[in-house]
């Protein structure tokens, strides 16, 4: 994906695809009969909720047809990528963090600062919007926002006699303790935690709560290698002391998806997940799930939001202004919102959020309202240009010190050399 995606924005820059584009954001909609293109990924049930969106939208501008553009996630960047390339792309396009910065560092996605009065962001938290913010510029727009958390089977705990601490001041080492214990007691029918690195949310919490971050201001990897490090120490102590399940199962496990988890097979009682996974995660268990906050939070903030996806619009559009109203509908409009509730995340709208949360019920409720107790700090730098495979090279270097093909040391510097490396020759 890295090499088609490199190839075809160095034709998208021959092409001249920087600049505002061919229509004017912020500007009077058109009378004329026009049609924009909207793409996006996801599930079946993602694509009703939003043709349901885009027909009533269609209802209050019937000159102005919406044409969606849909796939599963492993198709999509390589179609984006050629569309763009191609001087073709999609009006409004759905956007992921990964991979933001190497369409809008190329000139390929407007400033959604420029769109004016076609498009309000008033009721975004700031921390929010920095999500899709590079360089000053808005260039995304957060559909919805999440956090990582601790998901707690209780009913695993409860079989087991094994009481939690205070989740507002527990620590690593009261995690560790915890899950030790759940191990123990169930005589390895379960384990007490699921074991994680294999997604960048994890890595940022630790740089976060040791005071450093993963990249820099100016888009170079700045985590030092022995903070990496004693992440990947944790991680291997948990597996070598059967806290969590050996390397095998944690790789298996990993690549196998959501419904496969030990969390969803309730194989292991606590867990690092996103919170807004509980929903899924808890249907798939058949049992009771609780949200904790990360341990270390109470001395150190590492939790931030992350943003489930963005809606972005081509520099290159000829009708950015209906484009950025239309972005203007999905994203502030109740009555989309009505529609969409969390299937791209809980909105990061504050005060769509806030009327949702009261019509939800049971785990999109308690994630909901989760969201709004934790305590976030300033957003990580975006994914710089050239490091839009982090997560693929972080979870081979996993793997590597599960199965102890490498000290944490050595992955730690072989991780930050590759990842630096790529955004190098991007």
């Amino acid at each position: 994906m890295k090499k088609i995606l490199a190839g075809v924005l160095a034709a998208l820059l021959l092409a001249g695809c920087g600049g505002s584009g061919g229509g004017k954001a912020d500007g009077d909609l058109t009378a004329d009969k026009i049609e924009l293109r909207f793409t996006w990924w996801g599930s079946d049930a993602r694509h009703q909720r939003t043709q349901q969106v885009i027909d009533l939208w269609q209802k209050a501008h019937p000159n102005i047809t919406v044409k969606g553009e849909f796939k599963e996630w492993n198709g999509y960047w390589d179609s984006l990528a050629t569309t763009v390339a191609a001087n073709d792309a999609p009006d409004v396009i759905q956007m992921d963090e990964l991979y933001l910065a190497s369409y809008a560092e190329r000139g390929a996605l407007l400033d959604l600062g420029t769109a004016g009065k076609n498009l309000a962001i008033t009721d975004f938290d700031a921390k929010a919007l920095a999500t899709g913010a590079i360089d000053g510029k808005q260039y995304g727009l957060p559909t919805g926002v999440t956090t990582y958390s601790i998901v707690a089977n209780t009913d695993l705990l409860a079989k087991y006699n094994v009481t939690l601490p205070d989740d507002a001041s527990w620590t690593w080492d009261d995690f560790k303790r915890v899950g030790d214990q759940i191990s123990k007691a169930s005589g390895g029918e379960v384990t007490g935690v699921q074991s994680w690195g294999f997604d960048i949310g994890g890595v940022n919490i630790w740089a976060r709560q040791n005071g450093a971050s993963l990249y820099s201001p100016d888009g170079k990897v700045a985590i030092p290698a022995d903070v990496l490090a004693k992440y990947w120490q944790y991680l291997l102590d948990l597996s070598k002391q059967g806290i969590a399940p050996a390397a095998s199962v944690s790789v298996e496990r990993a690549g196998a998806g959501l419904d496969q988890s030990g969390t969803a097979t309730n194989k292991s009682a606590l867990a690092t997940w996103w919170n807004s996974q509980l929903t899924s995660l808890a249907k798939a268990s058949g049992q009771n799930l609780k949200l904790l906050k990360i341990p270390g939070e109470g001395t150190a903030t590492g939790a931030y939001y992350k943003p489930s996806m963005f809606w972005s619009i081509s520099s290159r559009s000829k009708h950015q202004a209906e484009a950025a109203a239309f972005v203007n509908f999905l994203a502030n409009s109740q009555e989309a919102a009505d529609v969409l509730l969390t299937d791209r995340g809980i909105p990061a709208n504050t005060k769509i959020r806030a009327a949702l949360t009261g019509k939800l019920q049971g785990t999109d409720k308690a994630a909901a309202e989760f969201l709004d107790s934790v305590k976030v700090g300033e957003a990580p730098r975006v994914t710089p240009n050239g490091a839009s495979d982090v997560e693929a090279i972080l979870k081979r270097h996993t793997e590597e010190v599960l199965f102890e093909r490498q000290t944490p040391q050595q992955a730690a510097e072989a991780f930050i050399k590759e990842l630096q490396a790529g955004i190098d020759a991007a």
